[in-house]
This record gives structure tokens, C-alpha cells and sequence, in this order.
């Protein structure tokens, strides 16, 4: 945004990708200062190159974020594609982003230039692959289904550990796991355990013998507790507009972070941030975070990301060296705001 450059050209166009990273990041720097973490240099953020790599077409339309299309038109039929080996680096649109990568490596010598053509978690990925017929896939086929998914997870398991070598990274990684399963939150919480979490175990089990992360879009709060049995180190509820900090607090004991939204910015003001800091301290975050996005290049959105920026060093010195109490932090928040702020 903040060098003009097109999402799709930048998706597509190494010499874009290049320019507005070479560009962007000084002049990002110029504009927020050393307080806002910059990206290092990485081919396009594409979270569909796995099930790319399995036949799905990606579509990259103009002003706009990357689709995919569903590829298995019966759950037999995605069991069976599931069986066959597949040379990753050489399927769907791998080989154009490994050069794309190359390209990017030359143009930044002295930096590790990632790989992300990345994979989602297990559910997310089988609705990517059967779209909206595994959700009754569940109900109608309940051992076909549980086998689906765990050809799914071998092959996602499979794709991470190509891409480790592609980046040079240990696999599994010693260290932690992350995941992105945002369509996990459609599976009814009576199911979750049977559906979701064998799925899970495996995918952890096959990535990683460190910590174990997720980020899971939109659960419900009976959903929550799953989170638990699972043996999450940290979770991110990001974008759940059922849940608060007191819900989630409520009902699992797993850390979280809490999310301050790109276009929540458009309507608050510069008390509101702060007093949003201070009570998702008081209500037992375990930290909060926001990203430098869409529609944020402009000097009213960095007066509120410095406004944020305070407040949580602030919230950090009161509870690190001070030894405030979460309910002595709430004191920081303004009247209006202490009690209706979620």
C-alpha cells in the first residue's frame, strides 16, 4: 500500500514483489518508527500453495486477496487422489515460486528469503479440497471422513517438511508448531472432539516435538475447551466476534493474545486504544498485538498505533516492574470504558 504496488502484480511479479519490499520497508520505517517490527524479505504470502500443489487452481483477481477452487467432487474421490505420491516441487505453481524465491534471494543477499507458499491446518484444508460437502461429509460418512482427514494431515505434514527444506529449517522443528485452522470453528462442538482433535494430534505430532500454537478464527465458547485438551502453549483468537478475553478466560486456561483490528481503528479514538490495552490486561490477555495493514498509511492511523504502542509498554512496566495486580491495571482504563468495553 504504502509503495502503490497492485496486490496481484505483487503476487505474481517478482520485480514488484522486489520494489515494494526494497521501497516499502524504509518508508514504513520513516513513517511508524523502530517500534513497528518490519518483514523480512519473503516470496508472496499464499496460504493455498499446498492443495495448489494438489490440483486446486488458484485465482489471483485484481485488488484483491488470493482464492483457490475445490478439487474432490466425493469423499472417495479425495481418498484416492490423497493415496498418490506427489513431487512438490514440481506440482501447481511450486516450481514459478521457487524461482520466484531464487530471483528474491539474489535481490536481497544478506537476508533469509522465506518461502510462503504455504498450507493450512486439517479442516480448513479439507474444505479447501472438498469445499462444502465435507461438512456433511461428517454426518453422512463419519469413517470415510475421519480417513480423509488423516490422508489430508500426512499430506500436509509431508508439504511442511518439503517446504522446511526449501527454507533451510529443521523438521520438526525442536522448538514449536503452529497452525492456521480458522473452518475448525464449523464443526459443532459436540463433534470437535471426535472430528477435530485427532486430526490435530496427528498434524502436531507430525510438525513438531516443541511448543504448539494455533491461530483458530471465530470458535464458539464451548469450543474453547478443546483448545485445552489439545496442549496449547499460546492461542490466537485474531477475528471472534463471540468471544472476549473474560470469555475465553472463562472457559480454557490456554495463554492468548488479543487482537486490535485493522478497521476497528476507524472508529475509535485515541482513549479508546489505550483503555483497550489496559482492560484486555485487566482481563487477563496474556499480551495484545496489532498489524501495520490495509488502510493504515495515513497519519491519523499513526498517531493511534504510537497511542497503542504507549499503552502496552506502559501495561508492561505496571505488571513487570511495578507488580500491579490485573485489577489495579483496570484503574488505567476511563470510566466510560471499565465495564462495556467488549
Amino acid at each position: 500500500e504504502i509503495t502503490g504496488t497492485p496486490i496481484r502484480e505483487f503476487n505474481l511479479e517478482p520485480e514488484a514483489c522486489i520494489y515494494a519490499y526494497r521501497e516499502g520497508r524504509p518508508a514504513i520505517r520513516e513513517m511508524f518508527g523502530p517500534d513497528v517490527a518490519l518483514p523480512a524479505p519473503a516470496t508472496p504470502a499464499i496460504s493455498y500453495g499446498h492443495v495448489n500443489c494438489l490440483g486446486s487452481r488458484l485465482l489471483f483477481p485484481e485488488g484483491g486477496e488470493v482464492a483457490h477452487t475445490h478439487i474432490y467432487g466425493s469423499l472417495q474421490e479425495g481418498i484416492t487422489a490423497l493415496q498418490r505420491p506427489v513431487d512438490w516441487a514440481a506440482s501447481g505453481m511450486a516450481p514459478f515460486y521457487l524461482q520466484f524465491q531464487e530471483q528474491m534471494r539474489k535481490a536481497f543477499p544478506d537476508e533469509q528469503v522465506s518461502l510462503s507458499f504455504g498450507a493450512e491446518g486439517p479442516i480448513t484444508t479439507a474444505y479447501e479440497l472438498r469445499g462444502e460437502g465435507f461438512f456433511v461429509d461428517i454426518f453422512d460418512d463419519p469413517e470415510g471422513a475421519a480417513e480423509f482427514l488423516r490422508l489430508v494431515v500426512d499430506s500436509i505434514v509431508d508439504y511442511a517438511r518439503w517446504r522446511a527444506e526449501a527454507n533451510g529449517t529443521p523438521f520438526p522443528n525442536p522448538e514449536g508448531g503452529g497452525m492456521v485452522d480458522d473452518i475448525a470453528s464449523f464443526i459443532p462442538p459436540h463433534m470437535f472432539r471426535q472430528v477435530v482433535l485427532p486430526a490435530w494430534e496427528r498434524y502436531y505430532r507430525g510438525i513438531t516435538t516443541g511448543k504448539r500454537s494455533a491461530h483458530v478464527e471465530d470458535l464458539r465458547p464451548e469450543q474453547l475447551i478443546f483448545l485445552e485438551e489439545i496442549g496449547l502453549w499460546n492461542y490466537d483468537p485474531s477475528v471472534s466476534p463471540r468471544l472476549t478475553p473474560p470469555i475465553i478466560v472463562a472457559h480454557c486456561r490456554v495463554p492468548f493474545g488479543w487482537r486490535l483490528v485493522n478497521f476497528h481503528y476507524r472508529e475509535m479514538t485515541l482513549q479508546d486504544i489505550e483503555d483497550f490495552v489496559f482492560l484486555s490486561c485487566a482481563d487477563r490477555a496474556s499480551g495484545v498485538f496489532t498489524h501495520v495493514c490495509d488502510n493504515m498509511c495515513s497519519p491519523e492511523r499513526v498517531e493511534q498505533v504510537h497511542a497503542f504502542i504507549r499503552a502496552a509498554k506502559e501495561a508492561k512496566r505496571l505488571v513487570e516492574e511495578e507488580g500491579l495486580t490485573r485489577e489495579q491495571v483496570r484503574q488505567r482504563v476511563s470510566p466510560e470504558n471499565r465495564e462495556g468495553f467488549w
